[in-house]
C-alpha cells in the first residue's frame, strides 16, 4: 500500500535533485574560477604582471562568463518542456517531453557537424564553410560554441510547441536538424557572423554607415523559429476538434496542468535573463558591465509591463474573455522578454517600458490572426515569439537612445527603420521558403501527421510505450465511490464560460459537448464496454454485487454507481486497470 506514494516522491526527489545538483555544478565552477583569479592575482602581486599574464586573465574571464551563462541559459530548454508539457493534454505529455529532450541533442549533433561552419565559419557574405565538424577551430572558440548552440536549440523548441499532439517522430527529427544545421545558421552568419546584414551600407554624407542590428535574437531566433511554427502548424493542419465543425470558430483544448505550464514559465524569466545578458559577447572589456546590466534590467521592466498590458487585455469585455488568465500572462510576459532581445542594451528603462505595454498588444494581435485562418497553435508559439520578435526588431529603431527616430529624426534614423524592416523581411522570406519546403515534403511524402485514431488516443502509448501518468501508478488500497450521472440523450451538453459582453456565449461553445474528464484511452474503452451492456443490463433491471465485494488483487478499487436513462441506480464496481483490462464481478 506504501510503495505507490514512495515513487511519485523519488519522481519529485529526482527532478528537485538533478536542478540541484546542476546548480551545484555552476557554483562550483564559479568558486574555481574566482580560486584561479586569486592565484593570478598573487602572481602579479609577486612582480608578473605583464601584458602577457593580463592578456592571459582577461581570456580566462572571458571563457569563465560564457561558459557560466550558457549553463544558465541551457536551462531554458527545462522551461521549455515544463511549458509544453503543462499545456497539452495527459495522453501527449511524454511525446512533447522526449522531443524538448531531443531538440538539445538533435541540436547537438547538427550543429557540431555542419551549423556551427555555416553560421561562423570563414566565407562570404551569405554562408560560412569552414570549422565543420570543429575542425580546424580554436579552442579559445569552443566557448563561443556551446554559447551558439543554446540559441540554435531553441529557434527548433520553439516550432515543437506550435506543432503539438499530432505530429510524426520523424518529422521532428527532420525539422529539428534542418533547423538547427542549416536553416538558423545561414541567418545567424548574415547578422552575427560576417553576412551582408550585418556588414550593412556605407550611404556616406551624414548618413554613414547603416546595418541591420539584433543584440540577443529578436529576428534571428525568434522570428526565424516563428516563422517555421507558422508554416509547421499551418501545414500539419488544427487537431481534431479544434475549430468548430459548422461556424469553424475555435473550441478551446485545455492542457492537463497549469500549475507544469506556469514552473516552465518561471524557467523561462530566468533563462532569458542569461539569454539577454550574456549576448554581450564579453566582460572584461571596458563598458561591458554596464551593457549587461542595461540589458538585465530592460528586458525585466519589458517582461513586466507586457504583462500586465496582455493580462489587462485579456481582462476587457472587448478584446477578451474577462477573466484574470495566468497562462495569458506568462505568454505576455514571455512575448515582451522577446522583443527585448533586439535592444535591450541600447534603450532607457522608459523605452523598456514602452516596448513592452506594445508587446502585450502585440501578443493578443497575432492571437486573433493565428485563429482566424484557423491555425492551431497549442502554445501561442507564433504569437510569443513572431509577434514578440517582429515588433522587437522594428522598436529598436524608434527606442535606441543613440541613434532611434524618437532621439534623432533625421535620415540617418529613417535609414536606421528601413535596414530593421528590410531585416526582418528577409529572415521572414529565408524562413518562409525554407520551411515551406522542409514540411511540404513532409506531408507530400505522409510522414507529417499521426493517423487519426492515434492523435485521438493520445501519443505517449502507441509512440512511445510510456504513458505519462499511468492508471497502475496511482490509489491506495481502499474503495472510493464515484457518481455518474448521464442524461437521458447522451452525456450533459454544456455551456463554455467563454462569454461576450452582453453574457451570450459565443457561437462555437453553445453546442458543444462534454465528454467528460480527459482519461486513458483504455479506461474510457473499458468503461464504454461495460456500459454498453457487455457486461450490465441497464434497461429497468437492477443488479447486485455478490457480497459487495470485488477481486481486485491488490489494485486500486473504485465504485461506480451509473442513472442510466432515468432508469432505476445500477451498482457494479470495477478496478481501474489491470494490464488494460477491468476485472468486473457482479
Amino acid at each position: 500500500m506504501g510503495d505507490k506514494p514512495e515513487i511519485k516522491n523519488y519522481r519529485g526527489i529526482t527532478l528537485i535533485g538533478v536542478l540541484s545538483k546542476l546548480f551545484t555544478v555552476v557554483v562550483f565552477f564559479n568558486e574555481w574560477c574566482y580560486e584561479d583569479n586569486a592565484i593570478l592575482d598573487e602572481q602579479q602581486q609577486s612582480g608578473f604582471k605583464n601584458g602577457f599574464l593580463r592578456a592571459d586573465e582577461d581570456c580566462r574571464l572571458e571563457i569563465k562568463n560564457r561558459l557560466y551563462v550558457e549553463f544558465i541559459g541551457i536551462i531554458m530548454q527545462c522551461g521549455f518542456a515544463f511549458l509544453e508539457a503543462g499545456a497539452v493534454r495527459s495522453k501527449n505529455v511524454t511525446n512533447i517531453l522526449i522531443k524538448n529532450v531531443f531538440d538539445s541533442f538533435v541540436s547537438g549533433v547538427a550543429y557540431w557537424l555542419i551549423g556551427y561552419a555555416f553560421a561562423f565559419g570563414e566565407g562570404n557574405g551569405f554562408i560560412g564553410y569552414h570549422n565543420f565538424a570543429s575542425y580546424e577551430l580554436p579552442e579559445e572558440k569552443y566557448a563561443s560554441f556551446f554559447f551558439q548552440y543554446t540559441f540554435a536549440a531553441t529557434a527548433a523548441t520553439i516550432v515543437s510547441g506550435a506543432v503539438a499532439e499530432r505530429c510524426e517522430f520523424l518529422a521532428y527529427f527532420v525539422y529539428s536538424f534542418c533547423i538547427t544545421g542549416f536553416i538558423y545558421p545561414i541567418v545567424t552568419h548574415w547578422v552575427w557572423g560576417g553576412g551582408f546584414l550585418q556588414r550593412g551600407q556605407d550611404y556616406g554624407g551624414t548618413i554613414g554607415h547603416i546595418g541591420y542590428y539584433d543584440f540577443a535574437g529578436s529576428g534571428v531566433v525568434h522570428c526565424l523559429g516563428g516563422t517555421s511554427a507558422f508554416f509547421g502548424a499551418l501545414l500539419l493542419g488544427p487537431r481534431i476538434g479544434r475549430f468548430h465543425s459548422e461556424s469553424k470558430k475555435p473550441v478551446q483544448i485545455r492542457g492537463h496542468s497549469i500549475p507544469i505550464a506556469a514552473l516552465g514559465g518561471f524557467i523561462l524569466f530566468f533563462g532569458f535573463l542569461a539569454f539577454n545578458g550574456g549576448s554581450q559577447g564579453s566582460i572584461s572589456k571596458e563598458g561591458d558591465g554596464s551593457a549587461i546590466s542595461i540589458s538585465v534590467v530592460n528586458t525585466i521592466i519589458t517582461a513586466s509591463f507586457a504583462a500586465f498590458s496582455s493580462m489587462l487585455i485579456n481582462k476587457s469585455s472587448f478584446f477578451g474573455n474577462r477573466c484574470w488568465s495566468l497562462l495569458i500572462t506568462i505568454n505576455g510576459a514571455l512575448t515582451g522578454m522577446v522583443a527585448a532581445c533586439a535592444g535591450c542594451n541600447v534603450m532607457y528603462t522608459w523605452g523598456a517600458c514602452a516596448v513592452g505595454c506594445i508587446s502585450g498588444i502585440a501578443f493578443h494581435f497575432w492571437c486573433w490572426i493565428v485563429r482566424s485562418l484557423r491555425i492551431d497553435d497549442p502554445l501561442d508559439a507564433v504569437a510569443v515569439h513572431f509577434g514578440g520578435g517582429s515588433w522587437g526588431v522594428i522598436s529598436v529603431a524608434f527606442f535606441d537612445r543613440k541613434e532611434g527616430i524618437l532621439f534623432n529624426w533625421n535620415r540617418r534614423s529613417g535609414m536606421y527603420l528601413a535596414w530593421q524592416l528590410a531585416g526582418l523581411a528577409t529572415i521572414t522570406t529565408w524562413a518562409t521558403i525554407a520551411s515551406v519546403t522542409m514540411f511540404g515534403v513532409l506531408k507530400l511524402f505522409k510522414l507529417l501527421r499521426v493517423p487519426e485514431e492515434i492523435e485521438m488516443r493520445g501519443l505517449d502509448i502507441p509512440k512511445h510505450n510510456e504513458p505519462a501518468y499511468p492508471v497502475e501508478a496511482y490509489g491506495h488500497g481502499h474503495t472510493e465511490s464515484i457518481l455518474q450521472i448521464n442524461h437521458e440523450i447522451g452525456p450533459v451538453t454544456v455551456k463554455q464560460s467563454f462569454v461576450k459582453a452582453n453574457g451570450v456565449p459565443n457561437a462555437a461553445y453553445e453546442t458543444e459537448v462534454d465528454l467528460g474528464p480527459y482519461e486513458h484511452p483504455e479506461v474510457a474503452r473499458t468503461l464504454s464496454r461495460i456500459s454498453s451492456n457487455e457486461s450490465i443490463q441497464t434497461k429497468n433491471k437492477t443488479t447486485s454485487l455478490q457480497n459487495n465485494d470485488v477481486s481486485c488483487n491488490g489494485v486500486h478499487t473504485t465504485e461506480v454507481i451509473s442513472l442510466q436513462n432515468g432508469q432505476d441506480i445500477e451498482a457494479h464496481k470495477s478496478i481501474f486497470l489491470q494490464n488494460g483490462e477491468a476485472d468486473v464481478r457482479l
